[in-house]
C-alpha cells in the first residue's frame, strides 16, 4: 500500500494500464506483461515497510516493480501459461460458487494446470480472454480509486483480498463483479473483431492456392 500522496498517480497509472490490456492485451501482449509485472512486483516489494517508510516503500516499489516487469518480459511463454492459469482458477471459483462454496485447493490445482495446458495450445484466444478479464479489472479498481471510493484503498490498506479477487466484492459493491464482467466481455469483443489479429481480426487470413499453370507475378 502506497502513501496517500502516491495512490491517485498510482490509480492513474492502474487505468491506464487496464485499458492498454482489455482493449490492446493480444497486440500488445509484451508490455501487458511489463506492466503487469511491474505492479505485481511493486505490490509485492512495497508490502515489506509501513507506511511510516515512505521513502524506502517508494524505493522497494520502483525496484520490485522492475524486477517483476524483467521476470514476465523474459518468459513470455511463462507468461502465457500464467494467464491461462490465472483463467482456470478463476473457472474454478465461478463453478464452485455455484455448488458448494470454495473448492477444493487439488481442484483449483487442476483447473490451473488444465489452464496453462490450454493456454499453450490455443495461445491467441486465452490471452485475448485472460488480458481483457485482467484489464477490465484493473480499469474499475484503478477508476474507483480516482473517484474518491475508500474501499479500495482501505481493502489494499488492510490485505483485503478484494483489491484482486473480483467474485468477492466487497460489503454493498455487488454492482462492480457485473461492470467487471461487461468490461471484460467488451475487451473481448474489441480485440477479437478489431485489435486482436492481422488486419485487426482474430482469423487468419486464408492463404489462395495457386493454380497450375497459371503465370506467377515474377512472370
Amino acid at each position: 500500500m502506497l502513501p496517500a500522496i502516491y495512490q491517485l498517480p498510482a490509480a492513474a497509472l492502474l487505468i491506464i494500464g487496464g485499458i492498454v490490456a482489455c482493449f490492446f492485451g493480444y497486440r500488445s501482449f509484451k508490455a501487458v506483461l511489463g506492466i503487469f509485472g511491474f505492479i505485481l512486483g511493486a505490490l509485492a516489494a512495497s508490502s515489506v515497510f509501513g507506511v511510516g517508510d515512505t521513502a524506502w516503500m517508494v524505493i522497494a516499489a520502483i525496484a520490485g516493480g522492475a524486477a517483476g516487469a524483467l521476470l514476465l518480459l523474459a518468459g513470455y511463454f511463462v507468461g502465457v501459461a500464467l494467464v491461462g492459469a490465472g483463467l482456470g482458477a478463476l473457472a474454478a471459483n465461478l463453478i464452485w460458487s455455484r455448488i458448494a462454496g470454495d473448492p477444493h485447493p487439488f481442484v483449483v490445482i487442476f483447473f490451473c494446470v488444465a489452464g496453462a495446458l490450454l493456454a499453450t495450445w490455443l495461445q491467441r484466444y486465452v490471452i485475448i480472454v485472460g488480458t481483457a478479464c485482467g484489464g477490465a479489472w484493473t480499469i474499475i479498481v484503478g477508476a474507483l480509486a480516482v473517484m474518491g471510493d475508500r474501499r479500495p484503498l482501505d481493502a489494499a490498506a488492510a490485505g483485503d483480498v478484494w483489491v484482486a479477487y473480483p467474485m468477492n466484492p466487497a460489503p454493498g459493491a455487488r454492482w462492480v463483479t457485473w461492470a467487471w464482467l461487461g468490461l471484460s466481455l467488451l475487451g473481448v469483443l474489441v480485440q477479437w473483431f478489431v485489435t486482436g489479429g492481422p488486419g485487426g481480426k482474430v482469423s487468419r487470413p486464408r492463404i489462395r492456392k495457386k493454380k497450375r499453370g497459371a503465370p506467377s507475378r515474377d512472370d
